[in-house]
């Protein structure tokens, strides 16, 4: 069986490592804010290419924190893609802001720039850019739109670790970068993490307040805040992944290239274009008999997912939230897409097997 993720297998080689570094902050007998978080904190600010860093509880709450440090108005309206994951909604809506949805670019997944400004209105405050798939948005275009309409950016990264547009990656564009580490991403933690990037060492200081009851100094409180700390033990289980990163975007990319070679144009594989470095979170593809395609994968021992089978706008907990728009794009999208094994447990040699399988149907 070629399992769809195994995180065992894909966190063996970090096994020795993980238990070394557990001990040290075990016996350190300080559990909260202390040294790994602002280890971590410091090491991925440098690998983002920002300023600064500050770990919070999950990538959930790097969305709402991050939305909440702006003090807007409550009701300001958030541009933000018809077929994101609905964490990226509720991150919106727990803020005390009000989601516009607009269509993506049916090619990249990635929220159409050129869709975006009919969708602002007078109290528009942002755009939520989310980097799906594990490819950057187009943010020249999306900046711009920003900065003539003086519109804050904020970054959903959380499938976007290391990729880049240009020669800068992920989180390093806007006000913000919002990042989890769910433990089945290109950089995971062994439980709920997740981290807040940014350039502006004003709005760090007020993410660091937020996320600790808000409070700069202890027993302390400015602002009314949340307890949102990332974990020293998962800040130092991350610290070791991060010097693998690299290679494990490398592996990933290079099943994504055979792939790319293999399979059939039957299916409509990821856009690859250039100026942009994929590092492929997840790799789908779409068909229109996806629930017949992901049965005959299992039936040969393939497992596959699909990310996302409903669009936010079809949830229920969403009825009176979001319009009821037609986003025939996203409804496209979330009928025919399907995710295929690209882990860094996964060898050259299952995923030749995936594209076997795949072009036999």
């Amino acid at each position: 069986m070629i399992d769809y993720e195994n995180l065992k297998k894909a966190n063996e080689p970090f096994f020795a490592d993980f238990e070394r570094t557990f001990a040290e902050t075990l016996a350190s007998g300080w559990y909260i804010l202390g040294k790994q978080v602002a280890e971590f904190e410091r090491q991925f600010a440098d690998y983002c290419g920002t300023g600064h860093c500050v770990g919070v509880a999950s990538g959930l709450d790097a969305l709402i924190l991050a939305l909440k440090a702006f003090g807007f108005q409550s009701g300001g309206e958030v541009i933000v893609p018809s077929n994101t994951y609905i964490a990226t909604i509720l991150g919106i809506l727990h803020a005390g802001l009000k989601p516009v949805l607009v269509e993506p670019d049916i090619r990249t997944y990635n929220i159409d720039p050129a869709r975006i400004e009919e969708r602002v209105t007078k109290k528009t405050v942002a755009i939520l850019g989310v980097h799906l798939y594990g490819k950057v948005c187009n943010m020249d275009p999306i900046l711009e739109i920003a900065r003539r309409r003086g519109l804050k950016v904020v970054e959903d990264c959380a499938q976007a670790h290391g990729a880049k547009f240009g020669k800068k990656k992920a989180g390093s564009f806007g006000d913000f970068g919002a990042f989890s580490f769910y433990p089945t991403k290109n950089l995971g933690a062994l439980g709920d993490a997740g981290a807040i990037t940014t350039e502006d060492p004003g709005l760090a200081d007020r993410i660091r307040i937020l996320r600790n009851y808000g409070s700069g100094v202890k027993y302390h409180n400015e602002l009314v805040g949340y307890n949102s700390r990332l974990d020293e033990i998962q800040a130092a289980f991350l610290s070791v992944k991060l010097r693998s990163l690299d290679e494990i975007n490398g592996h990933k990319r290079r099943l994504a290239a055979i792939y790319e070679a293999g399979l059939s144009d039957a299916f409509v594989k990821p856009v690859v274009e250039e100026g942009y470095h994929d590092v492929f979170h997840i790799y789908n593809v779409r068909h229109p008999e996806r629930a017949r395609l992901k049965e005959y994968l299992l039936d040969n021992g393939i497992g596959s997912e699909v990310h996302y089978p409903v669009p936010p706008h079809r949830q229920k907990a969403m009825t009176g939230i979001l319009d009821d728009s037609s986003y025939p794009l996203a409804e496209e999208i979330h009928a025919t897409t399907l995710s295929l094994p690209i882990s860094f447990c996964h060898s050259d040699d299952d995923i030749c097997r995936v594209v076997e399988v795949m072009n036999r149907f």
